[in-house]
């Protein structure tokens, strides 16, 4: 083992050498060439890069659509694209020219601009931290303290190379002008030190921070951002000063350093400070925008929390600030194609809701719920499907709406309805495994371990937003309201005897009859309401005729939005277990719910308002839509004097 493990690290250490002497010798033919030459050079390199790197022109542009997407055109982005691959390549090239040359070499090609604001601050006293970004040639900063060391002592954050001889190269070279280096591995309390002491401190900030960041605007969207400037400024009372590099002509630049960090909040903080350098490198990007960094994912979708409750420092609007301003993060929620399903998916849409303050749901699902969906505030728009629209047709009308979706949580186990996402190109698609549909997935969540028991419905789509990063602890989730308090006295109640699924869900019609009139024959307040939907009208009548109390027959004949509006006036609801039971519980409806083929722990109505009448049998639950043996008894079982009993004492009255 020992044998091997010190093969393996000589093999390392040999392979890191040859890519050290491989940069030496392309030093070497960069020496002997012009500077210009090399420029140029970088040029032609960055137009072929454009054409051929397929993956980063699509990130660059991507990221331009953020920053610019509300001021520019796609032409205008795309040629910005275009000069910004050229101009990295060229910079890049010349980066590894400048070190081999003089500093007075170097310094003749760079025009230097309010530099008196460094002098200013040696004369007040103050020490100084710079944020800077990878833009232009960066390199030049590093090579002409010269221009921008007036009194202070310089120093930089570094990452260190994962090459441990190319790490030394740089060093030396550093250090012999005069630079001060500071691994961030070890900590800050070294560099914080420094500054203290009239030091100058270079700190690169433009780059995703992962999950110690802090998510504020950049370019009006949400950002990962690194607080480590402000974190510095707070604890060393260092005055803070922007710099920047830009492209000034063929092989030549000018090195900007901004007036000092406005500041908006009236006692500074860590997280006001972190905004606020946000705001000013956005302003300096835009005075010459072909030329920031732009390969880079700036506005990395984290993975697997891409919801902010998981996040340490969590979001931030800086004050004054409009939440309407951020753009949207754009999440497509595919629905469950089932009435009942979908109520029950809605704690888990509240819960993504509040997972992060910029985001905007859209829910894709059957025609049939557009209405219910598009009641609930969480959701902003919905894409209606037809039942029987192929996959490329789905794809375009998702297209269609024009908008860029970021993510898409899948409620749906189906490979098609993956499929029809997947086809949209749509970055991050959430789901559970499923079967041959894990292939077009990018987040698979695992299945909640229940070891062996069963779950509710609702519990399993409220894991999918635990997956992606959502509190599913916090209060709210589950309740949507109460039902209405009577103001006239009178009780009205909604009765759902259908089941749209199959007849072993339905309670006997003269069953539900003897309820209604043996509930009116002794109590005149109550009023009752016939629900069901379009295909159940027959039944509807035939219930009517049964019934001697007052009520009115509205099966089949509500639209959705109609029926939400209905089951908002009743105090209860008597029902099978139906889709409509499910909407009533999402409405804060009490109901009163008759089980017998299907397992009211999977998808019963949840909450202490909601009574389950169910008598077990030994083949239940079985889950058939017609009884096996054709004698139901789960369902005839259960007597109209205990269902009129639950009834009454959900409303709260007394027999």
């Amino acid at each position: 083992m020992g044998s091997a493990t010190e093969s393996a690290s000589f093999t390392k250490r040999t392979g890191q050498w040859l890519i050290y002497a491989l940069f030496r010798c392309v030093e070497g033919v960069l020496k002997l060439l012009p500077l210009i030459i090399i420029w140029w050079l970088g040029r032609i390199l960055g137009t072929v890069a454009y054409y051929i790197g397929i993956p980063y022109r699509r990130l660059a542009l991507n990221n331009l659509r953020i920053a610019f997407g509300r001021e520019k055109s796609a032409a205008e982005r795309r040629a910005i694209a275009r000069e910004h691959f050229k101009s990295l390549f060229a910079n890049l090239l010349c980066g590894f020219k400048l070190p081999l040359m003089s500093e007075a070499a170097v310094a003749s090609r760079v025009k230097a601009e309010n530099m008196h604001h460094l002098k200013e601050a040696f004369d007040a006293g103050k020490p100084l931290l710079h944020p800077i970004m990878h833009a232009s040639c960066w390199e030049v900063m590093t090579q002409v303290p010269s221009i921008f060391v007036q009194g202070h002592h310089p120093a930089s954050i570094y990452q260190p190379l994962r090459n441990p001889y190319l790490n030394a190269l740089v060093l030396r070279r550093r250090e012999k002008l005069g630079y001060k280096l500071f691994d961030r591995q070890e900590g800050f309390n070294g560099p914080i030190s420094h500054v203290r002491e009239m030091g100058m401190l270079g700190i690169l900030v433009d780059q995703h921070a992962g999950y110690h960041g802090l998510w504020c605007p950049f370019f009006d969207r949400l950002a990962s951002t690194t607080n480590i400037v402000a974190l510095c400024a707070m604890r060393s009372k260092a005055l803070i000063l922007p710099m920047m590099v830009y492209d000034d002509g063929p092989a030549r630049w000018r090195f900007v350093c901004d007036g000092p960090l406005q500041n908006p909040e009236a006692k500074p903080t860590i997280d006001g400070i972190t905004a606020a350098i946000n705001h000013a490198l956005e302003r300096l990007i835009r005075q010459q925008p072909a030329t920031w960094f732009w390969v880079h994912n700036r506005w990395k979708l984290p993975d697997p929390y891409f919801l902010l409750a998981n996040y340490r420092r969590g979001a931030l609007m800086p004050t004054g600030e409009a939440l309407e301003r951020l753009q949207p993060f754009e999440m497509l929620i595919r629905s469950p194609n089932w009435l009942g399903d979908a109520c029950m998916a809605f704690p888990m849409v509240r819960a993504i809701k509040r997972g992060r303050p910029d985001l905007k749901i859209t829910v894709l699902g059957p025609d049939k719920l557009e209405e219910l969906w598009l009641s609930m505030p969480e959701v902003s728009r919905y894409i209606a499907k037809p039942a029987k629209e192929g996959w490329f047709a789905v794809a375009r009308r998702i297209k269609a709406t024009g908008v860029h979706f970021d993510a898409a949580v899948l409620c749906t186990n189906s490979t098609r309805s993956t499929l029809e996402v997947w086809l949209t190109g749509i970055p991050r698609r959430v789901g559970f495994k499923g079967s041959f549909r894990v292939k077009l997935l990018n987040q698979v969540i695992a299945e909640p371990a229940t070891g062996g028991a069963k779950q509710h419905h609702a519990h399993r789509y409220l894991h999918l937003a635990k997956g992606i990063g959502a509190d599913i602890e916090q209060p709210g989730l589950w309740d949507a309201g109460s039902a209405p308090v009577s103001t006239d006295g009178t009780i009205r109640v909604g009765v759902c005897a259908g089941a749209e699924y199959g007849p072993a869900k339905r309670w006997p019609l003269e069953r539900f009859a003897e309820v209604v009139n043996h509930i009116s024959d002794k109590h005149a307040q109550f009023r009752w309401q016939l629900f069901g939907a379009p295909g159940e009208k027959d039944m509807g009548e035939k219930l009517s005729a049964l019934l001697q109390a007052p009520h009115e027959n509205l099966v089949g004949k509500t639209r959705l939005t109609e029926l939400i509006a209905k089951l908002r006036q009743c105090q209860l609801l008597l029902t099978n277990d139906t889709g409509t039971m499910h909407l009533a519980a999402a409405l804060g409806i009490p109901t009163v719910s008759i089980f017998g083929s299907t397992c009211p722990i999977e998808t019963g109505p949840l909450g202490d308002r909601h009574t389950v009448i169910q008598h077990k049998v030994p083949c239940s639950p079985c889950f058939e839509r017609e009884c096996p043996f054709g004698h139901y008894d789960c369902m005839t079982k259960v007597m109209p004097a205990e269902v009129a009993a639950a009834v009454l004492k959900t409303a709260g009255v007394s027999d």
